[in-house]
Formats: structure tokens, sequence, C-alpha cells
């Protein structure tokens, strides 16, 4: 058994992994991935998580970039959700879910990535069982938060699927654009590369800039935003990151960005300050 630096450098590992999967690789069911996710939306709503179905033998429960323990962890307390949504990955066989709740004793602006065994052994692209599920999550204290602010922008926002197929963005622009964003603090090259909508809108905890592609950075850190995890949607044109975002600190962070029509049509961020 690994312990302290080595486990988490071994982790890490993994996941880094799990996220480069090629198009040659398994695939999981949408709608599988999506239900699994409103499972787990279920599971938070009651603080009860054995309508899960959770490995037996290879799991990984993360929250704020650190291992932690199911049981004692943010799902196990019953929260009132005031919107949530979730997109899909079936070639990396994950899903991301974002929520928000106002109300009881804390507020939080969650965003979680829930990984899967790649499909079924019998070629059905059926769901195996969860092997992760990595969380971050803000509350009060955190950057820019203010919940019922950050839920006022985000409820009015059109997340319709992408019908068109012709028109959906490829997992290279998405994963480009993600990268490309979280690389803008290291160089000054990455903003200028990223295809910004002039009606972009840009929500980074509560705090809102209209048009996206305003008051970015340019460079300057010598810290790279790494240990990226990538949930990649064609359908819904997004793309959400988790990440440490190492330029400002050792903070857990979300990036979450929208394309639509070849340009960003919004971005999401959650981070937490230790």
């Amino acid at each position: 058994m690994f312990s302290g630096v080595t486990t988490t450098k071994a982790l890490w590992a993994l996941l880094s992994a799990a996220c480069h999967v090629s198009r040659a690789a398994a695939q999981c069911s949408r709608d599988e991935l999506l239900a699994t996710a409103n499972s787990y939306l279920e599971a938070q709503v009651s603080g009860k998580t054995d309508g899960l179905q959770i490995s037996s033998t290879n799991f990984t429960y993360m929250e704020n970039n650190k291992k932690a323990d199911l049981a004692k962890g943010l799902l196990s307390q019953p929260l009132k959700l005031d919107l949530n949504r979730s997109t899909a990955d079936t070639v990396a066989c994950a899903s991301y879910t974002m929520f928000i709740t106002t109300t009881g004793t804390k507020p939080y602006v969650v965003g979680t990535q829930i990984r899967h065994q790649p499909g079924s052994a019998n070629g059905t692209g059926a769901t195996a069982s969860i092997t992760m599920i990595d969380t971050v999550r803000a509350t009060t204290g955190d950057l820019f938060f203010n919940a019922r602010q950050t839920l006022s922008y985000i409820q009015k926002e059109d997340w319709s699927p992408i019908a068109d197929a012709a028109r959906r963005p490829g997992r290279d622009v998405l994963r480009h654009a993600g990268d490309a964003y979280l690389d803008m603090w290291t160089d000054a090259a990455a903003a200028p590369s990223i295809p910004w909508g002039t009606d972009c809108e840009r929500v980074e905890g509560s705090m809102l800039t209209r048009p996206c592609g305003q008051t970015l950075p340019r460079g300057g850190s010598a810290k790279v935003n790494g240990n990226r995890r990538y949930v990649i949607d064609e359908v819904m044109g997004s793309v959400d990151v988790l990440c440490e975002f190492s330029s400002l600190g050792a903070w857990p962070d979300s990036h979450e960005i929208r394309i639509v029509d070849g340009k960003v049509k919004y971005v999401h961020t959650i981070t937490v300050m230790h």
C-alpha cells in the first residue's frame, strides 16, 4: 500500500491516464451516465449513498482534491438543491454534475465528476459501476462566493442540447478551450487562441463578466494549473476541467466552458480557497 505523497502522485497519474482516453477505447451509454448522475443527485438530497452503484473493489472518493471518506463527506449531508445540471462523456465513461444550494446551514456551489469503468465486457456499452466520485465544493469564504448571486446568473442560461451533430464542437476543440483557459495564467498566447463569443458570459464564483473575452490574464505565473481531469460532452458543447489552480494557490477548482456555433458561450468557475 502506498502512503503520503506517493499515494497522491499515483492517484493523479491514474486520473491523468483516464482523462486521455482515445476514441478507440470502450464507450459508455450516455443515458446510463446521466442516470447515474441523477442517482448521485438523489443521494445528495437524501444524504444516503446506498442507491449508488459503487464498485466494491475499485472506488475512490475525492473532495477538494483530497481523498476522503464517503460516509463522512458532503454526500452524507441532506441538501435542498436549487439548481442542477449534468453532462456526459461517453468516451471517458464519465459525467459532470453542477448543483447550487442556497438554504440550510451552509450554502454550496458544487462540481462533481463521476467516473466508471469502460463499458461491459459483452460489448453492449452498458455503464459499469462507479470507480470515482470527484467533488469540488465551494462555500462561504471561498473565491467570490455568493450562492444566491451565482444562482441568479446561471438559472437564466440556455443549456439545450445541440441537436444538429454537424454544429457540435469536436472533442479536440473542447479540450483545447479548457486547456487554453487554464493556461492563460502562464502563457500569454493562450487567451487569443480561445474562440470568444461576443455574447459570452463568464461567472467566476458570483462575479459576472460580459463578454467573456474581457479582462483576461496574459501569463505572468510560473506555476501551471495542473492535476487536470476532463469531462467532454459534444452533445452539449461543453468541457469541464477539475484541477489544482496552482497559478494563484494550491486551490481546488472547476472550470466549465460551453461552445455554441464555434464560439464560447458560457464559462463557469468554482474555486475553493484553503
